[in-house]
């Protein structure tokens, strides 16, 4: 995975779309993975939780190692 725009990035970004931190966990971040996954999964049964779901899919897209 390059940065911003690779096919890793990419795949990243769409794992996270359908489950919040897979693709966090796809490029080994195991602690922002599980981060991402208790905060969208805390904040959804107070309607935030799809902004935490987006903000971990803009995070997967951009990551740079």
């Amino acid at each position: 995975m390059s940065g911003p725009g690779s096919g890793g990035n990419v795949l990243a970004a769409l794992c996270s779309f359908f489950i919040p931190g897979l693709g966090q966990l796809l490029q080994g971040r195991v602690l922002m993975a599980i981060a991402w996954f208790v905060l969208a999964g805390a904040f959804w049964p107070f309607f935030l939780g799809w902004i935490f779901h987006l903000v971990s899919v803009v995070d997967a897209a951009r990551y740079k190692p």
